[in-house]
């Protein structure tokens, strides 16, 4: 009754799923520009980063409330990818994050 749309509008739960899929996208694109800034490119040319340094930096840690989150994001849509589904700290430190689209 009250989510329903407005004749010929979205409704209220589609203008908000909207926001925060724009606000994913929006996430994804920091973190890639974020493993770009601390990553290192291999002998192919992609850029990979090091969950721990990821983890570790202040200016991520500034940027994303759920880092883990938006890598998970990310790698569904792959744009990046890495072993395994969830990466802790300290556990994962040392795990590579690789960037897949440039």
């Amino acid at each position: 009754l009250f989510d329903a749309a407005p004749a010929g509008g979205t409704s209220r739960r589609e203008r908000r799923q909207q926001r925060t899929t724009m606000n994913v996208e929006h996430e994804i694109s920091l973190l890639v520009e974020e493993i770009r800034r601390l990553g290192t490119k291999n002998a192919d040319g992609q850029v990979s980063v090091k969950f721990g340094v990821l983890f570790a930096d202040e200016k991520c840690a500034n940027l994303f409330e759920a880092l883990v989150g938006t890598l998970k994001a990310a790698k569904r849509r792959k744009i990046v990818t890495y072993p395994g589904e969830l990466l802790l700290q300290g556990v994962h430190d040392n795990v590579d994050i690789m960037l897949l689209q440039d």
